[in-house]
């Protein structure tokens, strides 16, 4: 296949459900967590979840690193960017995302903070080069799929020589938040997590390859499934999860070959592990503290780094002790099952992080799923 509709084709997904139909054991329960904020919003548009059988559960994970972005770290760069002499450069998702007490960068804009959006990383290069008399900070964000970009423009900014130009990084890595969903110690205080297959990411295997993911099928013996963003791609990765599980397989399969192999993209790779290093610790919103989950410049780099040059210090924001999103994170509950969900949070009014981007798991319940809720109390 060449062409997107191609993997929207109605009457080859009608087959994939039921086939995963007649595969799927009605006395099994089969729980699938999807990593990624994009097969969320693809399974919630395509309506996907309707053509599965009750026993085949999809778990929203973690969504997008919008969604997972600590409260503090918001609060941190809006106190940045209300500094005369600095300009920061967002891309335009980060514009809403709530820090604390109703905070955002969009109203540090409207304040009169000097904020930027910018649709990539050479941009705030421009930017800097423009304004050699201010101070100009890119708000780096982003699984592995965008950390390459961001190690490449400082190697930029570097030959070009930029003495007005940092990074305030906040770039976050996918392994290390799933093995924090599978032994984090809040299951003591949520609840088991009860997941028997990963559908792993898109883009970020397309950096990092399918080799991370063997750790999760050797060592917790569940089977992961790296498959592509189009409808037929989850319906295909659902079915070979389902055969694994039948099987007693735990192994990682590739369903989206056409842009994925085992060792991922190792020029990016270079790039990023020449750049950065692991942090100890890295607060992901829902989730807590996760150890070696986030990234910081080296030493060597430490002149583009902004959290050295404005002397920057962590901040601690907790999340609404009313908010579900730890356990909707790990599958533990449903965003219906959050009192906040469609009352005081909502996409325009978004408190937890399940409800910051479109593409986290109450964002997408919201706008496709609980129409559904609504005809399935009808029914009842």
């Amino acid at each position: 296949m060449k062409y997107a509709d191609e993997f929207r084709d109605k009457e080859i997904a009608l087959g994939l459900a039921k086939a995963i139909r007649a595969e799927a054991d009605p006395q099994k329960l089969y729980r699938f967590m999807e990593f990624c904020g994009g097969h969320t919003h693809a399974i919630s548009r395509y309506g996907l979840e309707d053509m599965l059988p009750k026993n085949v559960r999809m778990i929203h994970g973690p969504g997008c690193p919008v969604c997972v972005l600590p409260a503090g770290r918001i609060d941190m760069a809006i106190r940045l960017a209300e500094r005369p002499d600095v300009i920061l450069c967002v891309y335009g998702d980060l514009m809403r995302v709530p820090g604390s007490q109703g905070t955002s960068l969009l109203k540090a804009k409207a304040r009169g903070a000097d904020i930027r959006m910018v649709y990539s990383t050479i941009d705030a290069i421009r930017i800097a080069e423009d304004n050699p008399g201010r101070e100009v900070v890119f708000f780096a964000i982003g699984f592995e799929t965008t950390t390459p970009p961001t190690a490449v423009m400082i190697r930029l900014a570097e030959k070009k020589q930029l003495e007005n130009f940092t990074v305030f990084c906040n770039h976050v890595l996918t392994p290390p938040a799933m093995q924090n969903i599978l032994e984090s110690p809040d299951i003591r205080n949520i609840g088991r997590v009860e997941i028997d297959g990963f559908v792993g990411p898109a883009h970020v295997s397309t950096i990092i390859g399918t080799a991370p993911y063997e750790f999760f099928a050797e060592e917790f013996g569940k089977p992961v499934v790296i498959a592509g963003f189009e409808p037929l791609d989850m319906m295909q990765a659902i079915l070979m999860l389902v055969r694994q599980v039948n099987e007693d397989r735990h192994e990682v399969e590739n369903q989206y070959s056409r842009a994925v192999n085992r060792d991922g993209n190792l020029r990016a790779k270079e790039e990023v592990s020449d750049i950065f290093e692991l942090r100890d610790q890295f607060e992901w919103r829902g989730l807590g503290q996760v150890p070696y989950s986030g990234l910081k410049l080296k030493r060597a780099y430490a002149i583009y780094d902004a959290e050295v040059r404005f002397d920057m210090h962590e901040l601690r924001v907790d999340d609404n002790p009313a908010c579900e999103c730890g356990a909707i994170l790990r599958g533990v509950k449903k965003p219906v099952d959050c009192k906040l969900f469609g009352t005081v949070c909502t996409p325009e009014t978004p408190l937890g992080s399940c409800m910051v981007s479109f593409e986290g798991a109450c964002a997408a319940h919201w706008t496709y799923g609980r129409f559904r809720d609504h005809q399935q109390r009808r029914a009842s």
